[in-house]
């Protein structure tokens, strides 16, 4: 009995979490994403509320999308990987994830682009339980051991199996377990459903805050992405399906022109006063530690939306160590065709 009603608790307490980050980007639209005369456009986000994402709410929130003419309705989803989803099936526009799903896309004959790339860093975070802190000092000391990601096929799940491959072990040496982001994620490690997991911030800073682990592998930087996988690796942007770029060029710029307006001005503003414009929801640890977070990202992000020349390569290597659709058939992928700078490049 008492376990039916703990499961019921963690239920609803799982739906609550979830309705206030809905609510959080439906009352955003209609406070800050004013209508404008202009094309209307969905697009779906790999977890709103997480900073490696912050670009895209921040735009609403600064109204830099109604500046450049376009409506835009965010929707949120878990993991990037059920953005993509989205994306190919038509139910939206644009979706903001990993630029890594672009490559992985054509390799399963799909033609997908990121159009602004917000980043030059994965913001990743491989964070080993409390619990196990004697046990996994390494990614060699993944064999036999319980990883969490936000999903299966997701990028915290490319990027965990890299980094077990690159230290020696086998992808089929461990076990990839799907537990979100956000609580769950932090429940599952408090529960030892997992021994390690890959996160983002807001939720490192909570484990941190809270004792529940240390960290292993930090990518939130460049140095940490070159440490970590080899060079810099561009991950959060902007990708939409070609076809569409092609037939909606004009669309396409004021969506360029919003994000990169407000990229420039994450440059020019402190990590407070970023914080300050995002929903109170998103600083679940009180606001203090929401901008702590948001500093340790920061270094994550391009200042002009442009793809670092190399970042591609990286990508490539990272995925063509492990992914059999890309393993071996690296020099199949055109990497000129999984991102374009056209738009960024003419965005004021």
């Amino acid at each position: 009995m008492r376990r039916t009603l703990a499961a019921a608790a963690a239920a609803t307490l799982l739906l609550s979490l979830t309705a206030c980050a809905n609510d959080a980007a439906s009352s955003t639209h209609a406070e800050a994403g004013q209508t404008v005369e202009g094309p209307k456009v969905k697009i779906m986000v790999g977890g709103l509320d997480k900073v490696i994402y912050l670009p895209a709410m921040l735009t609403q929130r600064l109204g830099h999308f109604a500046q450049a003419g376009v409506n835009v309705e965010l929707m949120t989803e878990p993991a990037g990987v059920n953005a993509t989803t989205a994306l190919l099936a038509g139910d939206v526009q644009g979706a903001v994830g990993f630029y890594d799903h672009t490559i992985d896309l054509q390799a399963k004959g799909k033609n997908v682009e990121s159009v602004v790339q917000f980043s030059q860093a994965p913001g990743e975070v491989e964070v080993v339980s409390a619990k196990q802190a004697d046990a996994i000092k390494t990614g060699a000391d993944f064999k036999g051991k319980k990883l969490g990601v936000t999903s299966i096929g997701s990028s915290t799940d490319f990027l965990t199996k890299y980094l077990a491959v690159k230290n020696g072990v086998a992808v089929s040496e461990f076990s990839p377990i799907a537990v979100g982001a956000g609580q769950t994620f932090i429940a599952a490690m408090q529960q030892g459903s997992i021994d390690a997991g890959m996160t983002t911030d807001p939720t490192v800073a909570n484990i941190l805050a809270k004792n529940l682990g240390t960290v292993l592998y930090d990518m939130r930087t460049p140095e940490g992405s070159k440490a970590a996988l080899g060079g810099l690796y561009p991950s959060s942007s902007l990708y939409m399906n070609t076809d569409w770029v092609e037939k909606n060029k004009e669309t396409t710029q004021k969506l360029a022109n919003a994000f990169v307006k407000t990229l420039k001005w994450m440059n020019t503003h402190t990590p407070a006063e970023i914080a300050a414009q995002m929903p109170a929801d998103y600083a679940q640890g009180g606001a203090e530690q929401y901008a702590a977070a948001i500093k340790a990202t920061l270094p994550m992000f391009t200042t002009d939306g442009v793809m670092p020349p190399e970042g591609p390569k990286t990508v490539l290597a990272v995925l063509g160590a492990f992914h059999p659709d890309v393993k071996g058939k690296e020099a199949s992928i055109d990497l000129s065709k999984t991102y374009t700078t056209e738009f960024v490049t003419k965005a004021g």
